[in-house]
């Protein structure tokens, strides 16, 4: 038996065996076709260019159809890359002039390009590597008559463990033949990783060289919400995580799945979703969701060639209004940069991403782009309950700055003739230890405060959230984090500015009683989570969840504070002993 450590992308718990997938890119031998036979090598790339088209075509149709049209835009870049000239002119020239097989020319030339952009360190030209490597896999399968994928044949449920997937390749993926992915490459963010979550299955990335401890038929353990793979458990681990996932059932079984939220001494806490598809709002308010605390609205961005025109984001915008009805729609401006950025713009990788033109910053340096998400945005304020967030706010100049804007472009669509909703609320992240210590100032001139708990531990404590190597220092639990939390709360509660937060720890039963002795009387998580929150939030009362707060107040460490924290939840949640990990 091997546990390996990765990063946790989807929680969940999945057995079965592996089925490894071998992405090793073959080298085409060169090989010279006669004169009168060029010609005949040209029409034979351009057949297989139009069938890799055609089943792209009929993957996007299929995506858009199970994940919805946000998703399904990944494909639009691979289909514009298959009718680029300046990509396959110099193919077609190869085989004309020299003589090389069309697999030798496709190969030379998508290989070269995909190197290009892998030098070039940033985490958008790895995609766009990913995305030409699939290109090339894709059209030499028809031109050598190869079957698309082993995976095609595959009849029984499998865990999947590949070195990397193509963003395609992830939204291609069934839940049914899939019950979980490993990756040895990838991060939380990666394209392909947002769209594999979407799936509903257990995903882990970061996983190093687990390829090489891994065959076919191997029997796999993926534990999606820890970030561990077990290889060839034995028999106990078996039986553990089994025990596990079956008391984790048994629990979601028990739970209302929906109702209103009141803790025992009859607090409402407004439980709201975090969200990156428009098709999700369908799921949040089969769980009893109160509405989205978090729209990522970047998806958009980062699967489309070009960036997406304005009655594109309204349309998009009034329909996810129009879904959640009275409950409120927090629409979350553009988070580019760091390891986001767009697919469009060739941008020069920083030295220090998460500390460069990221969020907030990069959309007040790209005004034409920011205000044209704006517009969208207020466009479609008359079609629900709007509510706008700006993220990863550092200064009050930063907020001050966004907030004009807004209300520049809301004089100017009206001057227009538009309807534009009335005090509309606009808030923002307090995902940096800068904005959480001035939340006193910022309470000032923001309707409403959400804690962004991820970029927030990773400021604070100085953890790439992304690393493997000091994933284990990343934790909620960290003193200082929920000072600072603590702190925020305060500043808005004096204020009476409304406070919500985000992040993993949002949706995390660990926590939950934390969080409402802190003072938080709204979450903000995964419509997945809502069942097993509400449950827990009806067994407490605030005066319990006060006292714990006070206890953990008076802790200095991590692995003190988690101790506490769990004892607390089985106290309250018995039934839910066996998710939790042993120590």
């Amino acid at each position: 038996m091997k546990t390996l450590r990765g990063i946790p992308v989807a929680p969940g718990i999945a057995q079965s065996s592996a089925f490894v997938l071998d992405q090793a890119r073959e080298r085409i031998a060169r090989d010279n076709v006669a004169e009168s036979r060029r010609a005949e090598e040209v029409v034979a790339l351009d057949r297989a260019i139009e069938a890799a088209s055609a089943s792209l075509e009929a993957d996007r149709q299929h995506v858009e159809r199970d994940l919805g049209p946000e998703a399904a835009q990944i494909f639009d870049v691979h289909l514009v890359l298959l009718r680029d000239a300046a990509l396959l002119d110099p193919v077609r020239s190869r085989i004309r002039d020299e003589g090389v097989t069309a697999a030798f020319a496709v190969s030379e030339a998508f290989h070269g390009l995909a190197e290009r952009f892998r030098t070039m360190g940033s985490p958008i030209f790895r995609d766009k590597a990913r995305d030409i490597l699939d290109l090339e896999r894709r059209i030499l399968d028809h031109l050598l008559g190869r079957t698309r994928e082993r995976l095609e044949q595959v009849t029984d449920p499998v865990v999947l463990l590949a070195h990397e997937l193509t963003p395609a390749d992830a939204a291609s993926l069934s839940g049914e033949q899939v019950l979980a992915i490993v990756l040895e490459a990838g991060g939380r963010t990666d394209h392909a990783s947002i769209v594999a979550s979407a799936i509903g299955i257990p995903v882990v990335v970061g996983c190093g060289d687990v390829l090489g401890d891994v065959s076919d038929g191997d029997q796999i353990i993926v534990d999606g919400t820890e970030g561990l793979v077990v290889i060839q458990p034995d028999e106990d681990t078996t039986a553990r995580y089994r025990r596990r996932k079956e008391g984790l059932e048994r629990f979601r079984a028990s739970v209302a799945p929906a109702g209103e939220t009141r803790t025992k001494d009859g607090i409402h806490i407004d439980l709201l979703g975090n969200i990156e598809f428009v098709r999700e709002i369908d799921g949040l308010l089969k769980v009893g969701g109160d509405g989205v605390g978090l729209y990522r609205t970047e998806f958009t961005y980062l699967t489309s060639v070009t960036e997406p025109s304005e009655d594109e984001l309204c349309e998009s915008y009034s329909t996810a209004l129009q879904r959640l009805g009275e409950r409120p729609l927090t629409l979350r401006t553009l988070d580019l940069g760091a390891d986001k950025y767009t697919q469009a713009l060739a941008l020069e990788p920083e030295r220090n991403p998460f500390l460069g033109l990221r969020s907030i910053r990069y959309s007040l340096q790209n005004l034409p782009m920011f205000r044209r998400q704006l517009r969208a945005i207020l466009r479609a304020s008359p079609h629900g309950n709007l509510r706008v967030m700006f993220p990863l706010v550092t200064t009050v100049g930063e907020f001050r700055q966004a907030r004009m804007l807004l209300s520049d472009v809301a004089d100017e669509l009206r001057d227009e003739g538009h309807s534009v909703s009335d005090d509309i609320p606009v808030g923002m992240m307090v995902e940096v230890p800068s904005a959480a210590i001035m939340a006193s100032t910022f309470a000032r001139v923001a309707d409403f405060f959400s804690i962004g708990t991820n970029d927030l531990i990773q400021y604070t404590v100085a953890v790439d959230r992304g690393n493997e190597r000091v994933a284990s220092l990343y934790t909620a639990a960290s003193p200082a984090v929920l000072r600072l939390v603590k702190t925020v709360v305060r500043a808005a509660q004096r204020r009476s500015v409304p406070v919500s937060i985000c992040g993993e720890c949002a949706g995390d039963i660990t926590y939950t009683m934390l969080l409402l002795g802190l003072g938080l009387r709204s979450l903000s998580l995964v419509p997945a989570q809502i069942p097993r929150v509400r449950e827990l939030v009806r067994r407490v009362t605030i005066e319990e969840c006060e006292r714990l707060a006070r206890r953990i107040g008076s802790l200095d460490s991590e692995r003190g504070i988690l101790k506490v924290l769990r004892d607390e939840l089985i106290r309250v949640l018995p039934e839910i002993d066996g998710e939790l990990i042993d120590d």
